[in-house]
């Protein structure tokens, strides 16, 4: 059991939590009654959606020669013999299975667009590293992040509460993907030796360890700027509890801009703490 939670990789899971949690509380702010059996549909399925990419891109990333033993990163159970790449192959299709079926509360209520969410979130949760022309390894990653843990995940949990869409809800969601983004900048700055070698060419190796050290700095600051976009479009002043959040953005972006190789992973733990503090404040402020 202990090889699986590894390979479900759990500290990663804020990126289809919080999303969630904001796009609810964007009803909730808005007075209205949750359908909580919708919310706990919406963050069971992004939580399957995200356990299945992280086991498809542990055990593809093997396969592809992606995960040797000079990674820099946390354990992957494939590289380390834990786990049979097939085994976690089949792991990640139960999950998607399961968000699968998740998903038909959602669709009933929410017809054709939910719909639609669910296949294209679980299509491209195997297209990040796997089928014909792999996402991750063609600097996609970021624009798959931003689109399917940002807009999608914040959009379609506050359109299956309300079956409508508000701008502030976009902005958020732009916010949100773009916190999930710093995550996975830290990853590819840390291992841009190695996707060199293994020809994963992330936007950190076609671009330069400057260029990937730029990226977080954008994505993590410019979340305030919509923080403060959010709070002039809902006119609710309590959103910019959020705000509190920015002296982490300023530790993570120092972090990541003195730190090289294994030592990015102290990065990684704060973008994490990041993307948590910035989306319960939000949260906060908007229940308010």
């Amino acid at each position: 059991m202990n090889r699986w939670l590894l390979a479900a990789r759990p500290k990663t899971l804020s990126a289809a939590v919080v999303p969630v949690l904001v796009g609810t509380a964007f009803a909730w702010g808005d007075l209205e009654p949750i359908d909580w059996l919708m919310f706990a549909c919406a963050l069971a399925g992004a939580m399957f959606i995200q356990i299945g990419t992280n086991f498809v891109n542990d055990a593809l990333d093997f396969k592809k020669g992606a995960d040797t033993a000079e990674r820099l990163g946390p354990l992957r159970v494939t590289q380390a013999g834990l786990l049979s790449a097939d085994a976690v192959l089949r792991g990640a299709y139960l999950c998607f299975a399961l968000a699968a079926l998740c998903g038909i509360p959602l669709m009933l209520r929410g017809g054709w667009p939910l719909l639609a969410i669910g296949v294209a979130s679980i299509a491209a949760a195997y297209a990040y590293t796997g089928g014909p022309y792999p996402l991750a390894y063609n600097g996609l990653g970021e624009l798959f992040v931003l689109i399917f843990f940002g807009f999608v995940a914040v959009g379609g949990s506050y359109y299956v509460q309300k079956l409508e869409m508000h701008p502030e809800v976009i902005v958020a969601g732009f916010a949100i993907g773009l916190l999930a983004i710093v995550l996975l900048a830290i990853n590819n700055l840390r291992d841009i030796a190695n996707d060199r070698v293994s020809n994963k060419r992330t936007l950190a190796v076609r671009f330069g360890e400057t260029f990937a050290r730029i990226e977080i700095a954008f994505c993590a600051f410019v979340p305030f700027i919509c923080v403060a976009i959010i709070e002039s479009l809902r006119g609710q002043r309590t959103v910019l509890l959020a705000l509190l959040a920015l002296p982490l953005a300023v530790a993570v972006v120092i972090c990541a801009m003195r730190s090289r190789g294994a030592a990015l992973n102290r990065c990684l733990a704060m973008a994490g703490a990041l993307q948590w503090a910035f989306g319960l404040l939000l949260v906060i402020g908007l229940v308010l």
